[in-house]
């Protein structure tokens, strides 16, 4: 079963430097990065538990107890949708706008909002953790509010880019062209 969202830049691999973008269907949702080990890994070992828990639900119900098996089958379902949206996150552009996708919530903000896109240097979150350690961040900043926080949209240190700064430097230049087309035409 091919899962799309594992292979979102492969587009990039296939074609030379001559195209920014090099998408035909701007208006779909994609990641311009591919997920880390770290966010795989996680996945996998929360598919992992997914199996065992779905093991224990067949022996449960054939052992005759019916509602033990269901418990344990509506478990193993939380567990499987919980890896896919570890899978899902991270930061995914289209022609609509910049979408951020967290573990229980998702923002979109249109093109014609954003000011700049950019990546600084600041404290970061450690895998998504309260301890921060000195990263590199790129950063989202509306436009029209005066208040706004700038909101970092990928960090060196969060499950994608841990321990792989090349990446990190190539989905933020990514986004920032995807940034600099799109802000231009809104």
């Amino acid at each position: 079963m091919p899962l799309p969202f594992l292979t979102a830049d492969r587009d990039f691999d296939e074609v030379g430097e001559d195209l920014a973008l090099p998408f035909a269907d701007r208006d779909q949702w994609r990641r311009p990065y591919r997920p880390g080990p770290w966010r795989v890994g996680a996945a996998a070992l929360l598919l992992l538990l997914a199996s065992y828990v779905l093991f224990a639900a067949v022996i449960i119900a054939a052992a005759g107890n019916a509602s033990g098996g269901m418990v344990c089958l509506v478990l193993a379902a939380v567990v499987i949708v919980c890896a896919m949206r570890l899978l899902r996150m991270g930061a995914w552009v289209s022609a609509a706008g910049l979408r951020r996708v967290r573990f229980f919530t998702t923002s979109t903000t249109p093109w014609a909002q954003i000011t700049v896109v950019r990546t600084v240097q600041q404290p970061v979150r450690w895998l998504g953790l309260p301890r921060t350690v000195q990263g590199q961040a790129l950063v989202l900043i509306r436009g029209g509010h005066s208040g706004d926080e700038p909101t970092p949209l990928l960090t060196t240190h969060n499950a994608d880019f841990m321990g792989r700064p090349e990446a990190f430097d190539r989905a933020a230049d990514g986004v920032e062209v995807w940034a600099d087309e799109y802000r231009q035409r809104a």
